[in-house]
């Protein structure tokens, strides 16, 4: 059921591409909201509005706002819908965008692949921002970021994503199945990759959920797995698969301390294609010995390529450019190896895509 409460907009207190975060009065009380423009057009301050208070009322974190479902006494334009395909389909929000199985159908069909682009999947958010940094900082490559579905679908609701291409970072993002707002629309992982590729000239991809994944505490019961399925589709299109492997040693819950059960059961048992899985090199003798135990501990060896890297590349580049990223409320010092791991996943991506550019330029 949607808990629906009414409110009041008292101010606008951030914008960007695809999202406003907005103070509203709702039972006499302040509280925050966010508003997605492409649903329900522009909020302004004063206006009365419908909220969903759902998330509030559970107090969960990463979404905890209420969301705009509507202005109240204000319908949106009658201009054309931009394309045919609908995301989040059968909902009452659900939205038409132009996608580029609508725009460049030919050169999709007519794509030979990937032709050794590193991809690099990760199984939360927050990485987006180490490996797109290991990336730039290990060969200047242009990294293009795909947005999956198992988390947030309006892509204007990430931050990071704006801070990241602001910074120059990232140079391009698309949004795929039911997720919407990329600066290009996918209606699959598949054709979200070739199009990074094809259209966007991606050397390198970055594929990972929007903020807010879903977990519990069982195995199977967690969005991050499809990671996985994202490996093993840019295997098929004849990429370089690379998981970003999710490691902590600050995370007080067990089952994520060293590598995150997650990545051992992606690794160990969604993903059926070798992949060059990049570990970090930590100074700490006992965290490294206890992350290759756990790769060990599953003959990961057996299946995949596993080769140490240094992701301090990453973090350095994070701080030169002034970029404060977060997981888990944590920060680089709070959890360096976290931040280690997914820039040793970005790092070795970079270098692949230097040696793609050599081999071309050859």
């Amino acid at each position: 059921m949607i808990h629906i409460r009414r409110g009041i907009v008292r101010a606008v207190t951030a914008s960007r591409p695809g999202a406003q975060e907005l103070e509203v009065e709702v039972d006499g009380a302040e509280a925050r909201a966010v508003s997605y423009p492409d649903l329900g057009g522009e909020v302004r301050q004063g206006d009365r509005v419908l909220l969903n208070a759902t998330a509030v009322d559970l107090g969960l974190g990463t979404g905890g706002v209420h969301f705009v479902i509507a202005v109240e006494g204000r319908e949106t334009s009658a201009e054309p819908v931009p394309g045919h395909v609908m995301k989040g389909r059968y909902t009452p929000m659900q939205t038409a965008v132009r996608s580029v199985e609508e725009t460049d159908p030919e050169l999709l069909d007519a794509s030979d692949g990937l032709r050794e682009t590193p991809v690099v999947c990760a199984p939360l958010h927050s990485m987006l921002a180490p490996i797109a940094a290991g990336a730039k900082r290990a060969a200047d490559a242009k990294v293009v970021y795909l947005m999956t579905d198992g988390a947030a679908l309006p892509g204007g609701f990430s931050r990071l994503v704006a801070e990241l291409r602001d910074a120059g970072l990232l140079d391009g993002w698309i949004t795929c199945g039911q997720a919407f707002g990329g600066e290009r629309e996918a209606v699959t992982v598949w054709s979200g990759l070739l199009a990074a590729k094809e259209l966007l000239g991606a050397e390198v991809i970055v594929v990972a959920d929007g903020p807010g994944n879903l977990g519990t505490e069982t195995t199977w019961g967690v969005s991050a797995l499809a990671s996985g399925h994202a490996l093993m589709a840019a295997s098929t299109l004849h990429g370089r698969p690379i998981p970003a492997l999710r490691v902590s040693f600050a995370d007080e819950r067990e089952r994520h301390r060293g590598v995150s059960h997650h990545s051992l059961t992606i690794l160990g048992d969604v993903c059926k294609v070798g992949v060059d899985l990049p570990v970090p090199a930590l100074a700490d003798e006992t965290q490294r010995r206890t992350i290759w135990d756990a790769l060990r501990s599953r003959r990961l060896e057996e299946t995949h390529h596993l080769v140490e890297v240094d992701g301090q590349p990453a973090v350095e580049e994070l701080r030169t450019r002034g970029i404060e990223v977060r997981s888990m409320g944590r920060g680089i010092d709070d959890d360096p190896a976290f931040f280690l791991a997914a820039g040793a996943a970005g790092v070795l991506a970079g270098r692949l895509a230097a040696e793609n550019r050599r081999w071309r330029e050859t």
